[in-house]
């Protein structure tokens, strides 16, 4: 197994994605429910289109209360370009109710957002990370992906993977890891024919399950 000093691995991370767009989530950040929302929106759609549904559905509602006076069928016109927008409307109606007679506070901690309608470990741990700046690991599909594939981990799942990054990762880096691994692994860390010819990581990978690359 090559050496992983996650030291440098993170600094070449925070260089190097620089060149690609932030995730659409990260424009809401500091505001817990606002990123509660949009993460949710965000589940099988391309960013540009969850940041534009997140922003039509802000300028009607902004906050539980105000999205408890919307219809789950107003909810769902709004946010029409994303996947699955009646289910997703159905969760949100859900969640501004569940949330509203606690004046309109999103809970801070994992346990009690797991609660919440529709929302897995991977939105809850973004809202503690990018909504409250609290620790948290974030696990996608592009962590899970990744991490394996330099050998860090060896999980087959993204909830071992936020279990093993737990154990493993030290936490100053716990925070940063989904913002910096989103756009590696959409954009050079691919599936598919990663660009590992290019990739400054390269001498930290083990190229775990990769049979093709650029």
């Amino acid at each position: 197994m090559k050496p992983k000093p996650e030291d440098r691995i993170f600094a070449i991370l925070h260089d190097f994605v620089r060149q690609w767009d932030i995730p659409s989530v990260h424009h809401f950040k500091g505001d817990p429910f606002q990123v509660l929302v949009s993460c949710l929106l965000s589940q099988r759609t391309l960013e540009h289109i969850t940041l534009a549904a997140s922003r039509r559905l802000f300028a009607r509602a902004d906050t539980a209360p105000a999205l408890c006076r919307l219809s789950a069928d107003e909810i769902a016109t709004l946010i029409d370009a994303v996947r699955y927008a009646q289910t997703k409307a159905k969760w949100l109606h859900a969640i501004a109710l569940a949330l509203e007679p606690v004046h309109d506070r999103v809970p801070d901690t994992l346990d009690a957002l797991l609660e919440l309608p529709g929302v897995g470990r991977k939105t809850a741990n973004l809202v503690l990370t990018i909504g409250y700046d609290k620790l948290g690991i974030c696990v996608d599909t592009h962590v899970h992906r990744v991490t394996n594939r330099w050998g860090y981990v060896h999980t087959r799942t993204p909830d071992a993977t936020e279990m093993a990054l737990r154990a493993k990762l030290p936490e100053r880096y716990w925070k940063v890891i989904n913002t910096y691994l989103v756009p590696f692994g959409k954009h050079h860390c691919q599936p598919l024919s990663p660009k590992c010819s290019t990739c400054p990581l390269l001498p930290f990978c083990d190229q775990v399950g990769v049979t093709t690359h650029r």
